[in-house]
């Protein structure tokens, strides 16, 4: 049976960090990765362009990103802020940008970048890298890890991390394999949900618009008729409801949000009703009696908005403008500043970013990531339960805790 200082099950991005740091150490460090190939979640993250980490200074408001549970990364980030972040990557090879919304890219562009540099510092220290190498079970006793079982061989380690990712994307091998390992050392799972995913919507007119991308709008969060939240920035309609920066942030608070979940959908934010009214009918001036209703939605929205919108509104299509009458103007600007979708729940995991949910934040010491209930097991990245807004967020919980469990 083959030893290891350090044992990684987890070949990702909190599993290679892991690695490198805990290699930084002269420890015999080894990794054991289910996949024929490495990091392949982080390959396809940011559209394949690897949004890293972001540039909020502000450390307690980066933390506010995470929700309640954004407390526990604390001690992680103060070894390893994004700041730092991006400070390591540059020092590994990987210079950053920054682009709209603080979000630090590779120079590059390329994902590829990024993954090959964490994977040459892991050889630089000497980690062994077992690709194809899926861990089937753990031996434990008396809360104590004794070894890892994989389809050929044992492995034995003074310490275990547990980097497995979660649900989320499970081509990429994401599966939830990580919380059947905690279970098995005594650890309690929280409740699964995919976050970060498009959201489905009971209204099949949806499809209208599919692939139709939204800048600059306002969607506001329905709950029982009363307003709860609002995000202002990118949507897209889908065949199947909603998705897109705005809708993805808010797809994960969707399970805690119980009753009749409403969004209301407002395309032109920056406009009061008496604004877009006075605009309407400047448009309507300007047709000298020769446009359509049809070809008014056309000179206000995009065109793969028209369709849509004709059919929600009352206004025949090919109405003459001239003919349309206050009243219908009226509805028309109301329709334009409150689309209403009724929610119907999220899209799967196989369509989720990220996890929510994960091996309980109770069960582990923040300082280091060791469990606190069996004495030689840690973990790292998704698989536990912390999850945060696209832009950079999560790759940094990898990163961060990553680096405090491969820290000695």
């Amino acid at each position: 049976m083959e030893k290891f200082d350090t044992l990684i099950i987890g070949g990702g991005p909190a599993g290679l960090m892991a690695a490198m740091k805990a290699g930084s150490y002269g420890q015999n460090v080894a990794i054991l990765e289910k996949n024929h190939s490495l990091g392949e979640k982080l390959l396809i993250s940011g559209k394949g362009r690897c949004n890293f980490t972001n540039a909020e200074r502000d450390l307690k408001a980066f933390i506010s990103r995470y929700g309640e549970n954004g407390k526990f990364l604390y001690s992680a980030f103060s070894k390893l802020s994004p700041k730092d972040t991006v400070g390591l990557f540059r020092r590994i090879g990987v210079e950053s940008v920054e682009e709209r919304g603080k979000r630090i890219f590779p120079a590059s562009g390329d994902s590829q970048k990024v993954l090959d540099a964490l994977i040459m510092q892991c050889k630089k220290f000497n980690v062994k890298i077992m690709r194809s190498t899926p861990v089937k079970a753990l031996k434990v006793k008396n809360s104590h890890i004794q070894y890892v079982i994989t389809d050929s061989d044992e492995y034995e380690a003074d310490k275990y991390i547990i980097a497995t990712g979660g649900k989320s994307y499970p081509k990429t091998g994401s599966t939830g394999d990580g919380y059947t390992f905690a279970q098995q050392a005594g650890h309690t799972i929280t409740k699964l949900f995919p976050a970060l995913v498009p959201i489905r919507t009971k209204e099949t007119w949806v499809k209208l618009a599919n692939g139709c991308n939204l800048k600059n709008v306002r969607l506001n969060v329905l709950l029982d008729g009363e307003k709860i939240d609002e995000r202002f920035g990118e949507m897209e309609f889908t065949n199947f409801g909603v998705s897109g920066p705005i809708v993805m942030d808010l797809s994960a608070h969707v399970p805690d949000w119980e009753g009749e979940l409403q969004f209301s959908l407002d395309l032109k934010p920056t406009l009061t009703n008496e604004i877009l009214t006075a605009r309407v009918k400047r448009e309507i001036k300007k047709s000298e009696g020769h446009k359509r209703f049809v070809g008014l939605v056309r000179s206000l929205l995009p065109a793969e908005m028209v369709k849509l919108i004709l059919e929600l509104s009352d206004v025949p299509h090919d109405k003459p403008v001239e003919y349309i009458s206050d009243e219908e103007i009226a509805d028309f600007v109301k329709l334009l500043k409150d689309i209403r979708m009724n929610v119907n729940g999220l899209w799967s995991f196989n369509n989720a970013v990220v996890t929510r949910g994960g091996v309980s934040l109770k069960e582990i010491d923040p300082a280091t990531m060791k469990s606190k209930i069996c004495d030689n097991l840690y973990f790292a990245g998704e698989v536990l339960d912390l999850n945060g807004p696209s832009g950079g967020f999560n790759l940094q919980i990898c990163w961060s805790t990553g680096y405090t469990a491969g820290s000695i």
